[in-house]
């Protein structure tokens, strides 16, 4: 399944284990960056399997809730994130204590594999984006070096 990122917004996809995941990660968005929006959704794998969401921006809320419901695998979690950039906020969200992994950081359009037993559905893996079309020429390369510094993240 396609998980298809609304333009200008950041899409991380991951895996955790436990129905405190979205108190946690809104925590440590919202202490991350001033003003940051986001939403973020978690699909509980146990009890009621409820998909939990929280954040700070309604329309980023309901594109998380969107997404996990469209996975519906247990003890997933997603954040969306509006005008910031994962690099911003993925160590914060690594290191919350019931955060197993993840998956992608991503603003590309992201194919799911998802399993279903039956019982219960799983992510497998993903693919983010698209192939690699060849190797960056030197024009490439000082394209590169000029973008990162014109958004800020080099000197």
């Amino acid at each position: 399944m396609v998980l298809a990122v609304p333009e200008g917004d950041q899409l991380i996809l991951g895996q955790s284990h436990f129905i405190k995941t979205v108190e946690d990660v809104y925590e440590a968005l919202i202490t991350s960056m001033p003003g940051i929006k986001f939403g973020v959704a978690f699909c509980e794998a146990s009890g009621k399997a409820l998909i939990r969401c929280d954040g700070s921006d309604e329309e980023a809320i309901s594109t998380a809730l969107k997404f996990a419901s469209l996975l519906g695998a247990g003890h997933c979690f997603v954040v969306v994130l509006v005008g910031a950039f994962p690099i911003n906020v993925l160590n914060r969200i690594k290191n919350v204590e019931e955060v197993a992994g993840i998956y992608c950081a991503t603003s590309n359009p992201v194919t799911v594999m998802v399993a279903d037993t039956g019982k219960g559905r799983g992510i497998l893996g993903i693919v983010d984006g698209i192939s690699a079309r060849g190797s960056e020429t030197e024009s490439d390369k000082k394209e590169r070096h000029e973008f990162l510094r014109k958004i800020g993240y080099k000197r």
